[in-house]
């Protein structure tokens, strides 16, 4: 996690020597315009913005959720 005066940060790693595999921000000063919540991806393409956080984590949930067996 970090903490600045006009972002807020929390950084996902796949492994601890490798780059973030994505990173959530919140951005107040974007929440009028595109939203404040913003899904980054490792190479730092934005993969979804929006006002709430539940709708830009979906393309994560998505990736979870594995069928074991039928």
């Amino acid at each position: 996690m970090s903490f600045g005066p006009d972002l807020a940060s929390f950084s996902a790693f796949r492994r601890s020597a490798e780059r973030p595999e994505v990173r959530i921000e919140k951005r107040p000063s974007l929440r009028a315009k595109q939203g404040a919540w913003a899904l980054i991806g490792e190479h730092g393409a934005v993969l979804k913005r929006g006002h709430e956080l539940s709708p830009v984590l979906a393309p994560l949930e998505r990736r979870l959720i594995k069928l074991v067996e039928e």
